[in-house]
């Protein structure tokens, strides 16, 4: 059965209003919470990117929700303390929290000073830095040298389980080259063959534990409404790689987007005002074998949502996708 869980944007709210928000999706009835671990929102409209860190342990402590976090291990965070924030997190919310691993983007890894290096040294300086983490969560003392320097560390308070560390991935190579160390895998709404092929090499490559998918998706009662807000908000998020690992700061990712039309945003966020069209877009979306789905919408104001997808779309949605589930099972006897 398919988790629908919520994405809470730390771009795009105030991290007091968004712990609300995550508390009253919880109470309207969605499953689980994710997050992202950014410095710099990806435009001046959406104005905020608090420290995920510190938000997960006062949502975890005052939801009963599995949460997850998005987060970039070797220039701006050292990966003992990666290891450390997610060992503690692991260790006082037993089973309710996984991180997912990236090689980041240069608007928020920038403010080291340090150089942004090419593809393939972030690739592997990730590889390094995941190499570290699960030994320090394993209970080792590592040193290491290499793209990543450590000396000597230990984690002096582990957790039991160790949280799933899960690969991030936009492509079908990312994907199958994840396989290799991850617990699951995370991507976000692209078309349905992408997202059916990237499951698949994932799969075939020997991937192990959830497939999870974010959406991007916006919603209000008035259809004009809903585009101007997913076009204010989500207009700098259509490009592809590698212009959205490169540039360095939310001014540069809005000159990036001057040309961008509203029509253009339906490329990457599913807008309507009908809440059935929104049922039926996640349900195919889910029928392509996602374990876990993810509702961002894009939108600063998260109260109408939560309640209509909680009142409406989450029910119909597990509906609809039990019923599926229950045919499979009938064809297979």
């Amino acid at each position: 059965m398919t988790l629908f869980g919520f994405h809470a944007s730390h771009e795009q709210v105030h991290p007091a209003a968004l712990l609300r928000a995550v508390q009253r999706a919880e109470r309207a009835g969605f499953d689980a919470a994710m997050c992202s671990d950014h410095f710099a929102p990806w435009n001046t409209d959406q104005g905020h990117s608090g420290f995920a860190w510190s938000w997960l342990g006062a949502a975890l402590a005052t939801t009963d929700l599995r949460f997850g976090v998005v987060n970039a291990p070797g220039q701006r965070y050292h990966p003992a303390i990666v290891a450390q924030a997610i060992g503690t997190l692991g260790a006082m919310f037993s089973g309710r929290f996984w991180a997912a691993l990236g090689s980041g983007e240069n608007m928020n890894e920038h403010i080291t000073g340090d150089a942004w290096p090419r593809k393939e040294v972030r690739d592997a300086r990730l590889e390094e830095s995941i190499s570290v983490i699960q030994r320090l969560l394993a209970g080792e003392t590592v040193t290491h040298e290499g793209l990543v320097s450590v000396d000597r560390a230990r984690l002096w308070t582990l957790p039991d389980p160790v949280p799933a560390l899960i690969a991030p991935a936009v492509t079908v190579a990312t994907a199958r080259r994840m396989a290799a160390w991850s617990d699951g895998l995370v991507t976000i709404n692209q078309p349905l063959p992408t997202l059916r092929e990237m499951v698949g090499a994932y799969r075939e490559a020997g991937g192990r534990g959830p497939v999870v998918l974010q959406v991007h998706l916006c919603w209000d009662p008035d259809p004009a409404e809903a585009e101007r807000i997913a076009f204010q908000q989500w207009r700098t998020n259509l490009f592809s790689p590698p212009l959205p690992w490169d540039l360095d700061t939310p001014e540069a990712f809005e000159q990036a987007a001057s040309h961008v039309r509203p029509e253009d945003v339906h490329q990457a966020v599913k807008i309507s005002a009908d809440l059935d069209q929104h049922v039926e877009w996640l349900a195919e979306l889910a029928a392509v074998g996602f374990d876990e789905v993810y509702l961002h919408h894009v939108g600063t104001e998260q109260d109408a949502f939560i309640d209509a997808f909680g009142e409406t779309v989450l029910p119909a949605l597990r509906a609809e996708v039990d019923g599926r589930h229950g045919a499979v099972q009938e064809v297979t006897r």
